[in-house]
């Protein structure tokens, strides 16, 4: 089975069957395909991955996720719009992960570590110079449980 470039299933190319894999608890689909990249946090392979139809790289050792700037809003809207209920306030982000380094897998430098200043109360990691994200296990998941305060903005307008 080979995984297709811009599909989120793979393709059997004796009988072109087509296998999706299941979503994980995050809605990660792992496709089986390893990633040139290495876990900044592991150091193990990343696999190529999916949710909501978009691309990462996940590491199914920690969980984490490398995320494409380009994407990681449009990401989130996506997943915000599918959760049922109002959103979960987070508790603030515990500050001493500001201290820790992380190397982009991509360019190998260090990856700038803040307080991302959308909701969720994280910590990201993010490299500016290969436009990527770096996602602890359960980070991108606290982004979308947390109340959106923008959408109560625009009902006041």
């Amino acid at each position: 089975m080979r995984l297709t470039e811009n599909d989120n299933s793979l393709r059997c190319e004796y009988c072109q069957a087509v296998f999706t894999p299941a979503a994980n608890e995050d809605g990660v689909r792992v496709l089986g395909e390893t990633s040139p990249l290495e876990c900044p946090v592991c150091k193990v392979p990343l696999e190529l991955a999916a949710i909501v139809g978009r691309r990462i790289q996940y590491c199914t050792h920690c969980q984490g996720m490398l995320v494409p700037m380009d994407d990681f809003l449009d990401l989130i809207r996506e997943l915000h719009a599918q959760r049922p209920g109002a959103g979960t306030v987070q508790p603030p982000p515990d500050r001493r992960q500001l201290q820790r380094h992380v190397d982009c897998p991509k360019c190998h430098q260090q990856m700038d570590t803040h307080v991302y200043e959308g909701p969720g109360n994280i910590i990201i990691d993010d490299c500016s110079r290969c436009f990527l994200n770096w996602l602890d296990k359960g980070e991108l998941m606290k982004v979308v449980r947390a109340p959106d305060y923008t959408e109560d903005l625009r009902e006041q307008l």
